[in-house]
């Protein structure tokens, strides 16, 4: 065994202070492992008619319940539970309890089952389950049932007790027993595991990416493991990476679910669409009918369909999919989000039942919010729209950690750091090539368009939104949690002229798996990147930049009516969106100042004015010959995956520059946020 030296280090908890709830929910505990029934449902009472919602109040309430033999009570009780926490595993461990003392043993089976499937770290389960099993005969899954109960046995009870924890969404209590277990036992291979799955969940991907190749070094052949890895591979953008781990599995079990799943996701994240919509029809056929999985299938599927331009197949698959499932929100938004569906008035009173219902997740109701708000858009209800728009992004902006601060900070430091003097001392620095072409700004300004327009010159190749800048921003950056004095981008007065060549030598390896023809030029069309424009001039002296610039009242709405599927936290509420872009006009303003010439500012409504104008315009910037089929865009057939997808499939048009005034009564506390950027983004 490897000491605990040699295993990564974990770093100290800082100090939890419980809430008083959760101390009085600590009490309450205390009272029922007494047998105090009666006097912990009076507290319990109380509690919730403060916090009618409360998870642990209502599970504590259903077991005393059942203590004192109200059977029907605790499991109305479990009824409300459920529906608001629908993957709480100890809600159906319970009603498999209140099942057991009904005499009911097929409904206590089922009920104990469905909480081992999300949870396996049930041991209490697991053996009600054995016992039911033996008595009713059924002596193969009886089996089965020990079989789990001697696995769980063999683990180490705070990897036991962390794992259930981690199953039923608690990771911060989780990680608590977890990082304490490891400070002891520092090569435990399991809690290793489970401490690389917190940090998946947590989105701490260095950490977690780390703990997991530790693991594989540890034990080559743990396969949940690998299988672990490579979807930390995948959400770190490094698609190629996972697709191989994938593939590797795939060859030690060719027909699991999940693995394929998982290839496929990898395979999207390449731009590899045409093989996985056939990988995932071949899914279909042995999915139960019906299922939550069914749904999500005929989603990626549709999703895939979309993106190669085959808009009647995508729509009847999404449709499919909301058929299957009627509350299934980002299949909603979907349909919503291809700018040409128009719904019904049975699709809209469906989202509509849908959005209210007390059992529709959270994700699911904000993802119809956004739906109904196109689909009232569309019909000119614009106040009903509007409150939906409102209601989605309220509910969006409570799920993120996006703080402003960090976007200012970074904004003044870099204005600080990259000089105009900075550059001229590491001028010829970095990669020579000039291949890339970055598009950046803001999301809805207009970027989409932009790359059409250059991805139609035989010259350039359209990729997609590459996240290669960001994984270097991480990796310069490091582990330091100072938001008042981060490492980057100070760090990079220290970079030597050979880093910086480095970096922008793997840049473009890295980026070579998303380039499928041998056009010399390539689109990278991270709006984002515009934070980061020093460091990629540094590392790539040659490339190019095009600020894709959009009158603010019509960028900011933009953001406000637009659901994205990862990132752009800072559009979710009037006061970040406009922060932002004031915080984007400041930074560009520096970048034209320091790097005179190298930046292309394409200001949307003049290129929808003037198409053929600024089309020359651009080529002349990026030095490439006209090409007729710059104009004619929209006949260009490639993958588009972003928002704009359909619309750059058609002619321009100047009907969406002044779509936010059908909003006006309800957008003054924008305007009046945006303050002088309304006349600044012209200068």
């Amino acid at each position: 065994m490897n000491s605990p030296a040699a295993s990564p280090q974990v770093p100290e908890l800082p100090a939890y202070a419980p809430t008083p709830v959760e101390l009085e929910i600590r009490r309450i505990r205390e009272l029922t492992r007494a047998r105090q029934h009666a006097e912990a449902l009076g507290a319990l009472a109380a509690l919730l008619a403060q916090f009618p919602e409360n998870r642990d109040a209502l599970y504590l309430r259903a077991m005393n319940l059942r203590f004192l033999s109200r059977f029907e009570e605790a499991l109305a009780v479990l009824d409300r539970l459920q529906q608001l926490y629908p993957r709480y595993s100890r809600a159906y461990q319970e009603r498999g309890h209140c099942e057991v003392a009904r005499r009911d043993a097929p409904a206590a089976i089922d009920a104990f089952l469905r909480g081992v499937n999300m949870n396996p770290a049930l041991p209490g389960s697991w053996d009600m389950l054995q016992r039911l099993y033996s008595m009713t005969g059924d002596a193969k899954n009886a089996t089965t049932a020990g079989e789990h109960i001697a696995l769980l046995r063999r683990l180490p009870p705070p990897v036991m007790e962390a794992s259930s924890l981690f199953s039923d969404g608690e990771l911060a209590p989780a990680e608590g027993i977890i990082r304490a277990f490891l400070l002891r036992h520092g090569d435990d291979i399991e809690g290793m595991r489970l401490l690389g799955r917190i940090g998946l969940e947590r989105d701490v991907l260095d950490d977690a990416e780390l703990l997991l190749e530790t693991v594989l070094r540890m034990a080559p052949d743990y396969h949940a493991a690998r299988f672990d890895y490579a979807r930390v591979l995948y959400r770190r953008q490094k698609c190629a990476e996972s697709r191989t781990v994938m593939e590797k599995l795939l060859a030690l079990d060719p027909r699991n679910h999940e693995y394929l799943k998982q290839y496929a996701a990898s395979c999207v994240g390449l731009g590899d669409y045409e093989p996985i919509i056939d990988l995932y029809r071949r899914l279909l056929t042995d999915t139960p009918q019906g299922s939550r999985e069914e749904a999500d299938l005929h989603l990626w599927i549709a999703h895939a369909l979309k993106t190669l331009g085959r808009q009647k197949e995508a729509v009847a698959d999404y449709r499919f999919a909301v058929a299957t499932r009627a509350d299934f929100g980002e299949a909603w938004w979907s349909l919503a989000n291809l700018k040409t569906y128009r719904f019904s008035e049975e699709e809209v009173s469906t989202m509509r039942a849908a959005e209210t219902a007390p059992a529709t997740t959270a994700v699911d109701r904000y993802h119809l919010c956004f739906a109904l708000g196109k689909a009232y858009e569309d019909r000119s209800e614009f106040a009903e729209s509007w409150i939906h728009y409102e209601r989605g992004n309220a509910l969006k902006r409570a799920e993120t950690r996006y703080l402003p601060e960090i976007t200012d900070t970074n904004t003044r430091l870099q204005k600080a750091v990259c000089t105009a003097e900075f550059f001229a001392a590491r001028q010829g620095w970095g990669a020579p090539e000039p291949d890339p072409i970055f598009i950046i700004g803001l999301p809805r300004a207009g970027s989409t368009l932009i790359e059409q327009i250059l991805a139609s010159h035989s010259q350039v190749e359209g990729t997609q939104e590459l996240a290669d800048i960001q994984r270097v921003v991480m990796e310069l950056r490091g582990r330091a949690t100072d938001l008042e004095n981060p490492r980057f981008p100070g760090v990079l007065a220290e970079l030597a002229p050979e880093a910086l060549r480095q970096f922008g030598e793997r840049y473009l390896n890295d980026t070579r798996v998303y380039r499928k023809t041998n056009r010399p030029f390539f689109i990278d069309k991270m709006p984002n990147n515009f934070r980061y424009l020093g460091l990629i001039h540094l590392m790539l002296p040659n490339a190019k930049f095009i600020d894709a610039r959009r009158e603010p009242m019509a960028c900011c709405f933009g953001n406000l009516k637009q659901l994205f599927s990862s990132g752009q936290e800072f559009s979710y509420g009037i006061e970040d969106i406009t922060r932002y872009y004031r915080t984007y006009l400041e930074l560009m303003q520096h970048w034209e100042a320091v790097l005179p010439g190298r930046i292309l500012r394409v200001q949307h409504e003049d290129l929808v004015d003037d198409l053929e104008g600024n089309v020359k315009r651009i080529l002349d910037f990026c030095a490439l010959p006209f090409e007729p089929g710059c104009i004619e865009f929209h006949k260009t057939e490639r993958s588009v995956r972003t928002a704009s997808s359909e619309q750059v499939r058609q002619p321009i048009y100047r009907e969406g520059l002044d779509q936010w005034r059908n909003y006006e009564p309800w957008l003054g506390p924008l305007k009046d946020a945006l303050g002088d950027a309304l006349t600044r983004y012209r200068e």
